[in-house]
């Protein structure tokens, strides 16, 4: 059983940076890739990025690319999302998740666990 938890969230004014983390309780085997999701109000839970277990591959919704960087420490058990330009549509409670396989994948069924979720609000 893996329990992760993601912290960073907050209040920022569009232009800003947020950096999340997300510290797994256990130590994460090569069968882990991670990924991060949101989700906002009236909306469906959507794929933000994901990362390999070696962080060798890594993926990014297109709304994000070039804005978003995903990382990870596993000497630390903790994953990351740097957050840049953020914009007011960013706004969403962002998950952290352990993948079934060593590739992270898009679709929230390839991940078997998840965090509680940190708030993330852009303002205008």
């Amino acid at each position: 059983q893996v329990t992760l938890v993601e912290s960073g969230g907050g209040l920022v004014q569009a232009g800003g940076s947020l950096r999340l983390a997300c510290t797994a309780s256990a130590r994460l085997t090569s069968n882990n890739g991670m990924g991060w999701f949101r989700q906002a109000p009236g909306k469906e839970r959507e794929f933000v990025a994901g990362i390999s277990w070696n962080g060798a591959i890594t993926r990014y919704e297109d709304s994000v690319k070039g804005r978003f960087t995903v990382s990870r420490d596993n000497a630390k058990s903790t994953l990351y999302l740097q957050m840049n330009s953020l914009k007011p549509d960013d706004t969403a409670v962002y998950y952290c998740a352990a993948a079934r396989s060593a590739v992270a994948a898009a679709s929230s069924s390839g991940y078997n666990y998840w965090g509680q979720g940190t708030q993330v609000t852009v303002s205008s």
